[in-house]
C-alpha cells in the first residue's frame, strides 16, 4: 500500500535541514529563529509555579480567561485596539496552528490566496491542503516592498484572502501605515479576508513602529491577527500564540482550532498570563534588546565580504554573498556549514520561482559570544 501524497511537491522543512545539518558538523546554528539564551527568569519562576500548583489539566478550548483578558489589555495599551475577551480573542498552539486553522476557515475549493514572495513556507502548503491555490507575488528589491499596483492587478472573482507578514521573515521589510491605507482601499468592497501574521511585532528597530492590522479601523473586521509569545518571551518550544479576529471570524475559526490541537499547554498559558501582567517591561524593551544584538552581529561581520543592509525588524539579518561566491544560495549554505561551522537558511526556498540572487539568512538571536564566535569561523574561512 502507499498513500498518495496531498502534499506531492513538499519535503522536510529546510529549517529542520539545516539545523540537522549543523548538528551534525558541529556548526554554529544561525539557520533556524530560536534564542540560544534563557527564558526570562520571572517567567520560569511562574511557569513552575502553576504546573506545581495543579495547573496540569484541560484548560478552556479557546484559552484560560486570565490570559485572554491578558492578551486584551497588551492590543489595547499597544496599538489602541478592542478585542472582546470571550469571543474575538484565541489561544492556539504556536503561531503556525494559528495560521493554518485561519487559512482552513475560509479558504474553499478553488479559492486563491495571495502571499508575497518571499514567503514563510507554511503559507503554501496550508492553502494547498484547504484546497486553494497560492498566487505568489514577488516583493520589490531591493527594500522588498509590496507592489500595490500588481496586487490590483491579481485580484480576481476566486481571491479569497491576502496573508501580509510584517514584521517580515526573512527579510525583515515592515509596512508602513501608508502601505496599511493603500491595502484597505484596494479590498475596500470586496469580499477578501486579510491574514496578518505578526509574530514579530515586538522587534522593530530605529524609529520605525510596527502598524497592527489590529489598530486600522477598516482592515480590523476582515482581519485574523495571529502573534506568537514565543518569539517575544524567547520560548518558541513552548508554542503558544493567539489569533485575534471578529466575533464571527473567531466563531468559524474555533470549529477548526477545536480538532486540530483542541487547547494549549496549561502551566505555559498562566505563566504568560501572569508575567505579561507584572512585566510588561519585558516586551517595551524588545526592541533595543534586539537592535544591539543586530548591530553587535553586523559589527562583528564587516571586513568578511558580505553585503548586509541593517535588517529593519525581526530576528534575521539578510547577506549578500555575491563577492564571495558563485554556488547558488543553497549550495553555498551547504558550504559553509560543513567547511565554516556556520549554518544559515538559503533565502530562495521562501520563493516559488526564485529570482537571480545570491542572498542567505542569519538568526541574529543568539549571545553576543555565539555570534562572535560564528563571525570569526565566516572570517577565518574566506580569509
Amino acid at each position: 500500500m502507499s498513500i498518495k501524497s496531498k502534499l506531492p511537491d513538499i519535503g522536510t522543512t529546510i529549517f529542520t535541514v539545516m539545523s540537522k545539518m549543523a548538528a551534525d558538523h558541529q556548526a554554529i546554528n544561525l539557520s533556524q529563529g530560536y534564542p540560544d539564551f534563557a527564558v526570562p527568569e520571572a517567567l520560569l519562576e511562574r511557569l513552575n509555579h502553576y504546573a506545581v500548583s495543579g495547573n496540569n489539566q484541560y484548560p478552556p478550548m479557546h484559552g484560560i480567561g486570565y490570559l485572554r483578558e491578558q492578551i486584551a489589555q497588551l492590543v489595547k495599551t499597544t496599538y489602541g485596539a478592542a478585542y472582546d475577551v470571550d469571543n474575538e480573542i484565541t489561544v492556539v498552539s504556536g503561531a503556525t496552528e494559528g495560521l493554518f486553522v485561519a487559512i482552513h476557515a475560509i479558504v474553499r475549493s478553488g479559492d486563491e490566496v495571495i502571499v508575497f514572495d518571499p514567503a514563510y513556507d507554511s503559507y503554501d502548503p496550508a492553502v494547498s491542503l484547504a484546497g486553494g491555490r497560492t498566487i505568489h507575488l514577488p516583493l520589490s528589491a531591493p527594500d522588498f516592498r509590496i507592489d500595490w499596483d500588481l496586487v490590483r492587478r491579481s485580484i480576481n472573482n476566486k481571491t479569497r484572502a491576502i496573508i501580509v507578514n510584517s514584521p517580515h521573515n526573512p527579510t525583515g521589510a515592515i509596512l508602513s501605515s501608508d502601505d496599511l491605507n493603500t491595502l484597505a482601499a484596494i479590498v475596500d468592497s470586496k469580499d477578501i479576508y486579510l491574514i496578518s501574521d505578526e509574530v514579530y511585532e515586538h522587534m522593530v528597530f530605529g524609529n520605525a513602529h510596527h502598524h497592527s492590522f489590529a489598530s486600522h479601523d477598516l482592515l480590523k473586521h476582515r482581519t485574523f491577527v495571529v502573534s506568537s509569545f514565543g518569539k517575544t518571551y524567547h520560548a518558541t518550544g513552548w508554542k503558544v500564540g493567539y489569533c485575534l479576529a471578529p466575533a464571527d471570524m473567531t466563531h468559524e475559526f474555533r470549529k477548526i482550532h477545536q480538532f486540530v490541537t483542541f487547547t494549549t499547554h496549561t502551566p505555559s498559558q498562566w505563566a504568560i498570563a501572569d508575567f505579561l501582567e507584572h512585566h510588561p517591561e519585558h516586551h517595551v524593551e524588545l526592541p533595543a534588546f534586539y537592535q544591539a544584538k543586530r548591530d553587535f552581529f553586523l559589527e562583528a561581520m564587516q571586513g568578511i565580504g558580505f553585503r548586509m543592509s541593517p535588517s529593519p525588524g525581526t530576528y534575521f539579518q539578510l547577506a549578500a554573498y555575491d563577492d564571495l561566491s558563485r554556488l547558488d544560495d543553497q549550495a553555498f549554505v551547504t558550504e559553509i556549514t560543513t567547511k565554516a561551522g556556520v549554518a544559515a537558511i538559503p533565502v530562495s526556498v521562501f520563493y516559488d520561482k526564485p529570482p537571480e540572487m545570491k542572498v542567505i539568512r542569519f538568526c541574529f538571536a543568539k549571545e553576543e559570544d555565539t555570534l562572535q564566535e560564528a563571525a570569526d569561523r565566516l572570517r577565518a574561512y574566506f580569509a
